[in-house]
């Protein structure tokens, strides 16, 4: 089996560097690690709304790197800061996911840096 890292050695909130790979490829594979709503290592400000489309934007950034799309994505992780942002966040992902939504989970968790989502994703493309 062969692997192949994406985007690792970048930075994080503060300029500290991320001791991760963005994602990993093994076999048609890829397992994209949890995004936030950061640009130039910063939390980008505005409410659930604007930091789910620039997670997702970040998401998809990683995906499309690694020449897949939100169509090959089969699995979707999802923490949410505040559960009563549930439905502000599930109307702008349904937007991204329309005609081929994935599997997914939702929980309410601590946030480890100063934002309101995080999504990781599975995806899968026969090679």
């Amino acid at each position: 089996m062969s692997l192949t890292r994406y985007g690792g050695g970048g930075k994080g909130a503060g300029g500290q560097p991320l001791p991760f790979a963005r994602a990993v490829e093994a076999d048609g594979w890829l397992y994209v690690s949890g995004q936030v709503a950061m640009e130039n290592g910063e939390i980008v400000p505005g409410g659930i709304v604007e930091q789910t489309h620039k997670t997702m934007a970040n998401v998809i950034a990683i995906l499309s790197e690694a020449g897949y799309g939100l169509e090959d994505v089969v699995r979707v992780g999802v923490w949410l800061d505040d559960p009563r942002d549930f439905w502000s966040f599930n109307g702008v992902y349904a937007q991204y996911f329309k005609d081929h939504p994935p599997a997914r989970a939702c929980v309410q968790s601590s946030m480890m840096v100063d934002c309101k989502v995080e999504i990781d994703c599975i995806a899968y493309k026969k090679k």
